[in-house]
């Protein structure tokens, strides 16, 4: 069909024949094949609510560790297989975001699924609850098989905490039907096998309240602090957000990212779209007055190309930093910091005193701790 849209121009439909020679040019080429392969979903996901991201890593201004710890996590294993192949390791079954709303979790997710051209399901937690017994763990299912069915796919779940909460504190809420999901949700990342290229991404913005269990080693075992960005990273999403808007050169990014503390990426979009939305306004007031004008001078049939507002200036800026709002309070940050604090320190209890200064013998001593078991294992088999 594409081949046969691109000769629609030379081709005169009603016409009974077409000319031989036009027939003779018409060929379809990879070309084609690749926009029919980005126009068609698979038939397994028609029934699921498939979103095909347009989001780069160019769109997420800063969180370079952040990108580069997931390009290892969800890229590596689909483009380069053979390299986990070769030294025998399984690639990592999901990834946890957790930080303060606003800081990019879900732009991070729609990211890694774009640049690693997986197929992409979004599921909001309250979405698989139903007030009908067992139909919210049969939701779980379907998902899940769906995902299977569709891989390479990212399946990524938008406010985990609404369903995965700690087990044995939902008391009355029918019957126990968080717990089931739970559960549920728990064994299907469980059966998710290592032909099965499906990876998980959970956002939350409470993960103390999440459950233990899905963020043990084989599941959720990533876990990732999106943290608020610091001036290097308030300038890059500034830059990413203005990167098709005409703004003036008058306009110093540097310093609106300077004087921008403590402001999540959320918070510094809205100002950009603030901005513009006063460029806009200033523009159909100023395009009003003038055909008012002109109306009132008999000049109405006349063209131009009159631009009253062609850039969005300081002015603008200084506007909507008047309305400029943060989204996140010093307690919140607080709290956050916390968690990813106590995480750390809990991790490194588990795995022991002294876990983090960790070395294998060296020279002689290796060897001779190596010799007496190889002497028993000889007297065990002789």
């Amino acid at each position: 069909m594409q081949c046969i849209r691109e000769k629609m121009d030379v081709i005169d439909i009603e016409d009974e024949s077409i000319d031989a020679s036009v027939l003779d040019s018409m060929s379809v080429t990879m070309a084609h094949f690749r926009h029919a392969l980005g126009q068609a979903n698979p038939s397994s996901l028609r029934e699921t609510v498939v979103e095909v991201p347009n989001v780069t890593w160019d769109d997420i201004g800063g969180l370079e560790g952040v990108k580069r710890e997931l390009k290892e996590l969800v890229q590596y294993p689909v483009e380069h297989p053979e390299m986990f192949e070769k030294f025998c390791m399984q690639a990592s079954k999901g990834v946890l975001f957790y930080g303060p709303p606003g800081c990019g979790k879900t732009l991070l997710a729609k990211a890694v699924a774009n640049e690693c051209q997986a197929n992409f399901i979004s599921v909001k937690g309250p979405e698989l609850l139903t007030m009908w017994f067992g139909e919210s763990e049969s939701n779980v299912r379907e998902i899940f098989d769906k995902a299977r069915q569709a891989s390479p796919c990212v399946l990524f779940f938008d406010e985990l905490d609404s369903i995965a909460k700690a087990r044995g504190g939902g008391g009355g809420d029918a019957g126990g039907a968080g717990d089931r999901v739970m559960n549920q949700i728990l064994t299907e990342m469980d059966g998710v096998g290592k032909k099965k290229n499906v990876f998980v991404i959970g956002a939350t913005n409470r993960p103390d309240i999440l459950d233990p269990a899905i963020m043990r080693p084989g599941r959720l075992d990533q876990l990732i602090f999106i943290p608020m960005p610091d001036k290097g990273s308030r300038l890059a999403v500034l830059k990413s957000t203005l990167r098709k808007s005409p703004v003036s050169r008058d306009v110093d990014l540097d310093f609106l990212a300077n004087s921008t503390d403590k402001f999540s990426g959320a918070d510094l979009t809205e100002i950009c779209q603030r901005a513009a939305k006063l460029a806009i306004r200033e523009s159909i007031e100023k395009h009003s007055e003038r055909e008012r004008l002109r109306a009132e001078a008999g000049r109405v049939d006349e063209v131009d190309d009159y631009d009253p507002v062609p850039e969005i200036t300081t002015a603008h800026f200084e506007a909507a930093m008047a309305e400029a709002r943060r989204s996140v309070s010093d307690a919140d940050l607080m709290k956050y910091s916390s968690f990813a604090a106590t995480l750390q320190q809990q991790r490194s209890q588990l795995a022991g005193v002294g876990a983090s200064n960790f070395r294998f013998p060296r020279g002689a001593s290796s060897a001779a701790a190596g010799a007496p078991a190889a002497a028993d294992e000889e007297d065990l088999y002789s």
